[in-house]
């Protein structure tokens, strides 16, 4: 038979699967449905407080009942399960690092007064009408220097939800603005890891990508820049009292100088110039530190429990050092608002999202063994007849790839190693999977609560992903967009000599 003539031989990574051992489409989204079910349950007894460990069992009960069902009905063996697990686990194991970095990192950048001297200068020159719009610019132009969405968010996102509380801004607007603007810069950076990865995976060289990417991504943007400025015209309230009660809170308790901005240039510098995100993420961690030690040395004093009074007070500085990096803080500025928005989590506060990637990594991973995505896929990929439905079940493959395997990279290269050839035989060119991979996986990711881009951003900003998630206008307008396009007939859609 012609290795080209079957759907299944398409498709990388599946090849001990025959149409013998896949499972039927309809035993294949049993598991889906149970974590429906299950999360349907931890929500209604839990509330916000299901990806607290709800969330974690859901997931493993999911998971049991994959393994079950494919061993019972089709025996696929145990040791598939073992080794797809921890495949899927250690392909996440420097993502994993990256969070603890991340937890470290925000939490200095706050102790330090880089944070609150941000917020301090920020709220005095923002206006709340035009806030969210620009706080979606920043996050973008942000993002597209440093290649990277979750070092933006966990950065200069971490300082405007804390204008926006200060202006009045609902902390979920905030929220989806930061997230539109980073993700935007992400996918369209040449620096980001995403984007270099989805035009490898489809073959394509990545200004080529880029510049195609941009036939979808600026009208996502233009529209979700309008949304954001009429939106700001309902948040135009007096907010003098916000604003003095967090400019006194915070110079009454930091020492507000533009000298933390020493940090992140250097954090800035290092970026530009492609230093490793975990080298990256540490020096700028130690940087603050020593920031902290010379600018903030009554809050260190503070964090550790001690006082300047002590024979030992550089060492309870290094106390309060420590503290900051690996444990929660709670700093008293006077004013109940401030405080939260000072309080930081460190390391420790990143154990529940690592605890939940471990969890989802593994339902995916037992997903992949046993052939069930492998199935819904092939399912996806026979109903293929125009440019709209090879374009929509791109997407849909991405988005399920989002959901099941609960990591952007390992969707995107799914993604783009099950269509490679569809398209190439159906005579679409490379580009145009590229960017609808990319529309597809890489803007969604952050709206799923178990992904692992869904629930960093959810803790690194401090607002629940379903809270967020309908204000992330730019991160679901993306994919829409990229079939609405399909459907047109974009020039240059076919395949040409010219990419």
């Amino acid at each position: 038979m012609n290795k080209q003539s079957t759907p299944e031989s398409r498709i990388e990574g599946f090849s001990h699967f025959t149409p013998q051992n896949t499972p039927h489409p309809l035993i294949s989204i049993l598991p889906i449905v149970v974590l429906i079910g299950m999360m349907s349950l931890t929500i209604s007894l839990f509330g916000g407080d299901a990806l607290g460990g709800g969330t974690q069992v859901s997931l493993l009960v999911a998971t049991a009942s994959c393994i079950i069902i494919s061993m019972a009905r089709y025996h696929t063996p145990w040791r598939h399960f073992e080794s797809g697990i921890t495949d899927t686990i250690s392909s996440s194991a420097v993502s994993l690092c990256i969070l603890l970095l991340i937890g470290m990192m925000s939490a200095t950048w706050m102790i330090s007064g880089i944070v609150p001297t941000m917020i301090y200068y920020g709220v005095q020159i923002m206006s709340p009408t035009y806030f969210l719009a620009a706080t979606c610019i920043i996050c973008a132009i942000v993002s597209v220097m440093t290649g990277s969405s979750w070092t933006t968010i966990a950065t200069i996102g971490v300082a405007l939800i804390g204008i926006g509380n200060a202006l009045g801004i609902p902390e979920a607007w905030s929220a989806g603005a930061i997230i539109s603007g980073a993700y935007f810069g992400d996918k369209i950076s040449p620096l980001s890891d995403t984007t270099v990865l989805a035009s490898t995976v489809a073959d394509v060289n990545l200004f080529t990508h880029i510049k195609y990417m941009l036939r979808t991504t600026t009208p996502s943007m233009t529209i979700t820049l309008i949304i954001f400025f009429v939106a700001g015209f309902f948040f135009s309230t007096d907010g003098a009292a916000h604003i003095t009660e967090y400019t006194d809170g915070l110079s009454r308790t930091f020492n507000i100088s533009v000298l933390t901005f020493i940090v992140p240039v250097i954090t800035g510098v290092m970026i530009a110039r492609k230093v490793p995100s975990l080298i990256t993420l540490f020096s700028s961690s130690m940087l603050a530190v020593i920031m902290a030690v010379i600018l903030q040395p009554d809050v260190l004093l503070h964090i550790a429990g001690d006082d300047a009074s002590t024979t030992s007070g550089f060492m309870s500085m290094v106390k309060g050092a420590f503290i900051t990096l690996f444990a929660s803080t709670n700093v008293e500025t006077g004013f109940e608002s401030v405080n939260e928005l000072v309080s930081t989590s460190g390391m420790g506060g990143m154990m529940d999202t690592i605890w939940l990637i471990l969890c989802a990594m593994t339902f995916g991973g037992s997903m992949v063994a046993s052939g069930m995505l492998h199935s819904l896929t092939i399912l996806l990929i026979s109903r293929i007849r125009s440019t709209f439905t090879l374009v929509s079940s791109t997407v849909v493959t991405g988005l399920l790839g989002n959901l099941l395997t609960c990591d952007q990279y390992i969707s995107i290269i799914l993604t783009g190693s099950m269509y490679r050839d569809v398209y190439r035989d159906k005579g679409f060119e490379s580009r145009l999977l590229s960017r609808t991979t990319e529309d597809a996986v890489t803007v969604t990711s952050v709206l799923v609560p178990w992904n692992s881009c869904g629930m960093t951003q959810s803790t690194v900003l401090g607002v629940s992903t379903l809270a967020y998630l309908p204000f992330c206008f730019f991160n679901y307008i993306s994919p829409f967009m990229s079939i609405i396009i399909s459907t047109i007939k974009v020039k240059s859609s076919k395949h040409t000599n010219h990419e």
